[in-house]
């Protein structure tokens, strides 16, 4: 078992390769640079599977499941205590990776990991959870529920906090006694992918039951119809979330997707602008912007907007952008050009369009300033959808009646922040306005491994992450179960 001093990524091992049946393999679909954002490096070569891949990878991961379901719960929890004990002790390796590979600044890389390791810990805890309940029944026999393992579940997770968006599925389907198929994304299998094969590799997982599969959306669609994958975990757009969708639909397994977001922070006349600006600042540029849960509209009463404008774009202007590998830098890059120049066609949009500019608007290379518009057209692009970069719109309202019309005229419903004197009057302002997560007094960037996670609308279907209920509910079938002492006569 690898020392704690050791390193846990070996590019010998992995370069060029895919992980199937406990083994590093040379994948169908070749390979891939994967690509330092922040300077065009190319960090090293990863291997991509082929549809061919996962038909193999789910075959064997089918046969491991049933062994791995039958062992005593304290084994399958051993190795996920086991894994989250490895996430601290190869922090500092897997924090490097994650600047570069992501370009997250390393306080955020630090925090991915440290919630990485907690849903380890917490998913420990899933094995000896109650899984089932005593019926009530009118014959005389014991009728019970029972919760079984779904057997292979496939997980698919984005580019922009890889570790945890894998790893929210992986630990818990893992420790309820299911195989995982996992496809992160092709631009950061490292960290995403590799990483999290190599925790579990040393945790002492049995060969099959995790295996690694980077690749397109032809690997995605596989993985959907598959028919010994029973069910998906998705994180990404709604767009390709609704097609993941469709395909689980028409092959009728569950798909739990957690999507988009254009998330609102209403800001009511009661609060204090210098830390409502303080935690604008946070929600915005976090990571920046490329978390499904930053705040997209800003929603201000109409006696603070001015103020409120002018500090937030003072404190957009003051931060610093760079490469967060060799700096102390408040934002990194974005992810790629594809990336950068959406977010800027949208922002030159809104301003020809009439929304004052009052910050950033600008980008060398892959850096984005840090922007703010105010009071944009109603209609605009960047106003309506999820921008997944470091740009804001605020707007003014006159009312909490407006504040919540405002907050709701969005197809999006995930996260909501309310910042006020009142925290009643907020939570009783939060039940106007439909997302899977609320909170008062705080901005909308907020995750811990023990609460449940999840959008409504297009959003997501629901909180299917976090937490042991929400968890057991997403990997997990029931199965109802009867027991007579003697056999009934029936009147036939």
């Amino acid at each position: 078992m690898t020392a704690p001093q050791d390193k846990l990524l070996d590019p010998a091992a992995f370069t060029g390769r895919i992980h199937l049946d406990g083994q590093w393999v040379e994948g169908a679909g070749g390979t891939l640079d994967s690509i330092e954002p922040a300077t065009g490096e190319v960090l090293a070569t990863v291997g991509l599977a082929g549809p061919a891949d996962v038909t193999r990878a789910a075959e064997s991961a089918e046969r491991a499941q049933q062994e791995w379901a039958a062992l005593p719960h304290p084994q399958r929890a051993a190795v996920l205590r086991r894994a989250g004990q490895l996430w601290e002790q190869h922090a500092e390796e897997v924090i490097g990776w994650n600047v570069r590979e992501v370009g997250s600044i390393p306080p955020f890389a630090g925090f991915a990991v440290h919630v990485t390791a907690e849903e380890c810990f917490e998913a420990a805890a899933l094995p000896s959870h109650p899984l089932g309940q005593v019926l009530a029944s009118a014959e005389p026999r014991l009728s019970y529920a029972q919760r079984v393992p779904v057997g292979v579940v496939g997980v698919i997770s984005p580019f922009n906090v890889p570790l945890i968006l894998g790893i929210r599925a992986v630990a818990p389907a893992l420790a309820l006694g299911n195989a995982v198929l996992l496809k992160p994304d092709p631009r950061t299998v490292v960290t995403g992918g590799i990483t999290m094969v190599r925790i579990f590799e040393e945790a002492g997982l049995p060969a099959g039951l995790l295996q690694l599969l980077p690749g397109g959306a032809d690997i995605g669609t596989a993985m959907v119809e598959d028919p010994r994958v029973r069910v998906i975990a998705f994180t990404g757009s709604t767009r390709a979330g609704r097609s993941v969708g469709e395909s689980a639909g028409r092959h009728l397994k569950r798909a739990h997707l957690e999507l988009g977001g254009n998330s609102a922070f209403i800001v009511r006349p009661d609060a204090d602008v210098e830390p409502a600006v303080n935690l604008a600042t946070w929600g915005n540029y976090l990571n920046q912007g490329q978390i499904c849960m930053s705040i997209g509209r800003h929603i201000v009463h109409e006696s603070l907007f001015d103020e409120y404008v002018t500090k937030l774009a003072a404190k957009a202007e003051s931060m610093v952008v760079g490469n967060p590998a060799t700096g102390q830098v408040h934002l990194g890059p974005v992810i790629d050009a594809t990336q950068r120049d959406r977010i800027h066609a949208w922002v030159q949009e809104a301003v020809e369009q009439g929304a004052g500019l009052a910050a950033g608007g600008t980008y060398e290379d892959l850096f984005y300033r840090p922007t703010v518009l105010a009071n944009p057209d109603r209609d605009a692009t960047i106003f309506r959808e999820e921008v997944f970069g470091p740009v804001v719109s605020v707007i003014p309202y006159a009312t909490d009646s407006e504040a919540a019309s405002l907050a709701a005229d969005t197809p999006y419903g995930l996260s909501l922040g309310i910042v006020t004197a009142d925290a009643l009057a907020g939570l009783e302002l939060a039940q106007r306005i439909p997302t899977g997560i609320v909170h008062i007094n705080d901005q909308t960037v907020n995750d811990e491994a023990t609460a449940p996670f999840g959008g409504v609308r297009t959003s997501g279907t629901g909180s299917r992450h976090g937490g042991a209920e929400a968890s057991i509910e997403a990997f997990t079938e029931t199965r109802w179960i009867t027991l007579r002492r003697e056999p009934p006569q029936y009147p036939l």
